[in-house]
């Protein structure tokens, strides 16, 4: 069990290390076609989608790939999981109801001392999970974190259906939070609107819904979605939070070197962008290769932007998300890489 500590408030929290880990297999538009009545033509100009990963490993599920992009944050970090306070998993894919995917991962990766639970926020979980932690870390509660965002987002779609099959993919990404000497998360913003859960969701499975042949005959454990309301709802949700975490901090949009929006479809991401009058030179985009991976999307893209080089030390990282709940949330990062205390 990690200690609490109750010293001084750390001001300054940081990411220190990123990694991801996707499936081997990709499942091309051109493959799709021969499941559903569609086309690549249909899916790039809706979408912007033309590949995604896809779990075809027998047996593996949400931990091990949300292990494996541990690891590797772990790594870049240059942090032992034997020293790691705190792991947060950010999934609607869990291995199964109870444990969490947490303490499977923490298992995982000999995490011996770390406290464990996941977070339910569907694609602004990653978020939600960030900003978990910075409360936790800057608290002085706990020195470290461990966040995860990993989906399996194949096991929960319906293949018979053409408006959301062409949609997602698999996935984890995986970040480390420690003390910073200066810059790190400048603020975070979440927010929810249950009243709007019925436009996104997996009817069946839970307790009003328990699994029964009807709920299973009904296809009822699938992704169901009422796409033009979600990407109403994503926008103007998404622009308005980009902007008003913006103002908590003091910035302007010209001060950002790199916006990561949530990777769910190209045409939110679009519409985004000229809402927010931002230039998309400065926007990182993989949810062509990807697809929409929930709270894997936002940490993966993260990893890669970094991996890129396209944020470098003392510039600003603004991520956002949208996803179901409704749920949505959004940070503000002064980048600071291999600048732990």
């Amino acid at each position: 069990m990690a200690r609490i500590r109750k010293n001084k408030k750390l001001n300054r929290i940081g990411i220190t290390g990123v990694g991801k880990d996707l499936p081997d297999y990709v499942l091309t538009n051109a493959e799709l076609e021969k499941l559903v009545d569609t086309n690549d033509e249909w899916i790039t100009t809706r979408t912007g989608i033309k590949t995604r990963r896809i779990n075809k490993i027998h047996q593996e599920a949400a931990s091990d790939y949300g292990a494996r992009a541990a690891k590797k944050a772990l790594k870049d970090a240059g942090l032992a999981a034997k020293h790691v306070d705190l792991i947060i998993v950010a999934t609607i894919t869990p291995d199964m109801q109870f444990p969490s995917t947490a303490c499977l991962i923490q298992a995982k990766i000999c995490a011996i001392k770390a406290v464990c639970f996941d977070v339910s926020a569907a694609c602004a979980g990653y978020l939600y999970a960030i900003s978990i932690a910075n409360s936790f870390l800057s608290s002085g509660m706990y020195r470290n974190a461990l966040v995860i965002g990993t989906e399996i987002l194949s096991s929960i779609t319906d293949w018979e259906d053409r408006s959301t099959c062409v949609l997602f993919g698999d996935g984890a990404g995986a970040a480390v939070l420690e003390p910073v000497k200066k810059g790190g998360i400048l603020s975070a913003l979440l927010g929810s609107d249950g009243t709007a859960a019925d436009i996104l969701k997996v009817p069946a499975g839970g307790s009003l819904l328990p699994a029964t042949h009807q709920t299973l005959k009904g296809r009822l454990h699938f992704i169901k979605m009422h796409g033009a309301d979600v990407f109403k709802h994503a926008v103007r949700t998404m622009s308005h939070s980009v902007q008003q975490i913006l103002d908590e901090c003091g910035l302007k949009l010209e001060d950002i070197t790199c916006l990561i929006p949530h990777q769910a479809n190209i045409r939110i991401i679009d519409a985004l962008i000229q809402r927010l009058g931002l230039d998309k030179a400065k926007v990182f985009i993989n949810v062509d290769k990807y697809g929409n991976m929930s709270s894997a999307s936002s940490a993966v893209a993260l990893c890669e932007a970094a991996q890129k080089g396209r944020i470098k030390k003392g510039e600003i990282l603004v991520q956002v998300a949208f996803g179901a709940g409704l749920t949505w949330g959004a940070t503000v990062v002064e980048w600071t890489r291999r600048n732990s205390i």
